[in-house]
């Protein structure tokens, strides 16, 4: 499905992004992962290998979404060594407490920085390259994007601001043959939160309580979100952009009872 396609997954060291490298390779893909910790990205690099019909090393980048040099090597590695560009997707973000009275100016540019500036410039800088390849770009936002949440604010905003940068770019790009959707999972199993600001005792009593915060009664998996990205990036959705989906298990549609 993605033979001699090249794919750029950014937060690919673990997590949704992770798992979408892998599910790609299974489809053949030829890959370009990047992220910050080096060891992860090899095994995640690995498993793709292990996994690809063809046998296929994703090539992999070591990069810092909020330092613009290393974003620049991004594009430029990718094109020097496949000369191409078929798939974007803009996976790499952080998660941070906080409200309006305890988040700092700080943490509030680390947060944009990283999930909202750092996907505008890699996009920026491989629209062109996309244009060519006539490609899809994916942006791995939240429900958090679509609905409010307290004590989650420069988050909330982020992602926010993720879905309407999805849409508008959809209208600008979609003359040119080059489609951009977003995922937006709820609560996924992948210890992002626990990172964020839990322990482990309260990570678990947060996983039991999606019983009642989302309609299937459970959290998601990193898979799931995977496969609604795959799908966006198929020809199965050549009709499809400045699209938001949530991968929530109904989260979005629900209200306090």
């Amino acid at each position: 499905m993605f033979t001699d396609k090249v794919i750029l997954i950014t937060g690919a060291s673990s997590g949704i992004g992770a798992e979408t490298a892998v599910e790609f390779s299974k489809y053949e893909g030829t890959l370009v992962l990047t992220g910050r910790n080096k060891d992860n990205l090899e095994n995640v690099a690995k498993q793709c290998k292990d996994i690809s019909p063809k046998g296929l090393k994703p090539l992999i980048i070591i990069a810092d979404m909020t330092k613009e040099s290393d974003v620049e090597n991004i594009i430029k590695s990718t094109i020097d060594k496949f000369s191409r560009l078929d798939v974007l997707v803009n996976n790499a973000g952080i998660l941070e407490a906080g409200t309006i009275e305890t988040t700092s100016l700080e943490q509030y540019d680390r947060l944009m920085n990283t999930n909202v500036r750092g996907p505008y410039h890699l996009t920026m800088l491989a629209t062109p390259h996309l244009i060519k390849s006539k490609g899809s770009i994916i942006n791995v936002s939240s429900v958090t994007g679509m609905r409010s949440f307290p004590n989650v604010l420069a988050y909330c905003m982020s992602k926010s601001a993720l879905d309407q940068f999805t849409r508008c770019v959809a209208l600008e790009l979609a003359p040119k043959g080059v489609r951009v959707n977003a995922v937006n999972p709820g609560v996924i199993t992948t210890g992002i939160h626990m990172k964020s600001s839990m322990n482990e005792q309260q990570y678990q009593e947060f996983l039991k309580k999606c019983a009642e915060s989302h309609a299937l009664g459970r959290p998601g998996n990193a898979k799931e979100v995977a496969s609604a990205i795959i799908f966006f990036a198929s020809d199965g959705a050549s009709n499809i952009t400045g699209a938001t989906l949530p991968v929530d298990g109904g989260r979005h549609a629900m209200c306090p009872r």
